[in-house]
């Protein structure tokens, strides 16, 4: 019995016919065995580093826009722990009250959800302070600010719930606090405006203590 090749149509022995056969699926000669097996590897090869780049791509990768997500995210856990400590110096009782200390991994569970019980534990005050000397509690919200600037509009205006906290805004510079009642009134934290936490008469704390976390401030955020 005489064998073909499929492409050229060239006689082959039967033992290439077998291996072609077998490798192939199809009759070839020696030839296109040589080409069909390049051909195949190069294919492989492209469809492995198609692979490989998508990988990169996906795996562990961050876009631009979670970059920045995360960038804010460390700046303000920074401010966050600067404040903490600010205060644990001070003598003051400090519990971390924000959502993620109250019921660890409710970011996942809320994401996409609407509704105001989930905006409202979206906006819990980051802490509860507790002060040493009259025993009073406050909530206290923390924010980094690069430009040193919050006014009402940006806690939310009208539906933050919280109507009893303090906010207190990290900057490269200074450490500066206002209360929820002053932003309703139109009142707001700038460059300019002079409500450093060190004049908050119902904290009474020490200036001194005050200025050196603001240096760490400085040394913290110097590069933002």
């Amino acid at each position: 019995m005489d064998y073909f090749c499929s492409n050229c149509k060239e006689k082959i022995t039967a033992a290439e016919y077998k291996f072609s056969m077998e490798k192939y699926n199809r009759a070839l000669c020696r030839i296109h065995q040589k080409n069909n097996s390049d051909s195949t590897e190069f294919f492989q090869t492209k469809e492995v580093e198609a692979e490989i780049t998508s990988s990169k791509t996906n795996s562990n990768g961050l876009s631009n826009k979670n970059a920045n997500f995360v960038e804010s995210m460390i700046k303000g856990r920074i401010a966050e722990t600067l404040i903490e400590e600010l205060f644990l110096q001070l003598k003051y009782s400090v519990f971390r009250y924000g959502m993620e200390n109250t019921i660890p991994g409710v970011m996942n569970l809320l994401k996409g959800v609407r509704g105001d019980v989930a905006d409202n534990i979206r906006k819990m005050p980051d802490f509860v302070i507790q002060s040493p000397k009259t025993g009073d509690v406050y909530f206290i919200e923390v924010k980094f600010r690069k430009d040193e600037t919050l006014t009402f509009k940006d806690i939310g205006g009208e539906d933050y719930p919280y109507e009893n906290c303090y906010f207190i805004l990290v900057s490269k510079k200074h450490i500066k606090c206002i209360t929820y009642k002053e932003l309703k009134e139109g009142k707001e934290i700038n460059p300019n405006s002079r409500n450093y936490l060190g004049n908050r008469k119902e904290f009474e704390l020490d200036r001194d203590v005050i200025i050196k976390f603001c240096d760490f401030a400085v040394k913290f955020f110097d590069v933002v």
